[in-house]
């Protein structure tokens, strides 16, 4: 497969591609996209006119694919299926839905407590930033019942749910710190950062964390 996934290595997103391509074992070309140099933006939008990363071209079929869970799932079936979803339906239906909590329940979030950082002053939206943290809170406790019986975001095998926990939860400790009520949750943070396909998408992030608003 001709594969090329445009991204950016701090976005939390990206990072959840990137972990899934990596636990694939499948090769393909990362282009780096700043959006802040007109013509890579301009670019890019010819690509994905909504300018959201990660997007992933798929060169043998000529085929766009963005959004994450839509990339992995695409790659995964592509490569005969079952590695990141699983085949049964019952499993394959928690493991979307542990992949969505984390997407919108706790990236989503977090991702409003570090954009509301760049807003200038005066600007800020601190009652949007109290209900993120607050929902954070909530999605720590029920994450952390989840941890408590399995060892993997959506049962005893990595997948799909893991590629979007990892990274998410993550720059989430940063923003909103896990507290010593969520052993589990902090068990399984480090327990999936030493796993080859993630500890090497974090090492490559590890450059641009300085750029991250604090």
């Amino acid at each position: 497969m001709a594969l090329t996934l445009h991204f950016h290595p701090l976005s939390s997103f990206c990072q959840k591609a990137l972990i899934g391509l990596y636990e694939l074992d499948v090769p393909f070309e990362k282009r780096l996209v700043d959006l802040g140099d007109p013509t890579a933006r301009a670019e890019f939008l010819r690509l994905w006119p909504l300018g959201k990363f990660p997007v992933l071209h798929d060169g043998d079929r000529d085929r766009t694919v963005p959004e994450s869970t839509t990339i992995l799932e695409y790659v995964d079936r592509r490569q005969g299926g079952g590695r990141l979803v699983p085949g049964d339906p019952d499993r394959a239906l928690e493991c979307r839905l542990q992949d969505r909590f984390f997407d919108l329940y706790v990236n989503t979030p977090m991702g409003k407590v570090v954009t509301d950082r760049l807003r200038p002053e005066g600007e800020h939206d601190r009652l949007g930033v109290s209900q993120a943290r607050a929902q954070l809170r909530t999605a720590y406790a029920i994450a952390e019942e989840q941890l408590r019986m399995h060892r993997f975001a959506s049962g005893d095998d990595f997948g799909l749910a893991d590629c979007a926990a990892a990274p998410s939860l993550f720059f989430a400790r940063q923003v909103e710190p896990f507290g010593d009520q969520h052993p589990h949750l902090a068990g399984y943070l480090e327990r999936v950062s030493a796993r080859p396909s993630v500890a090497r998408t974090f090492a490559e992030a590890a450059p641009y964390l300085s750029l991250v608003p604090r």
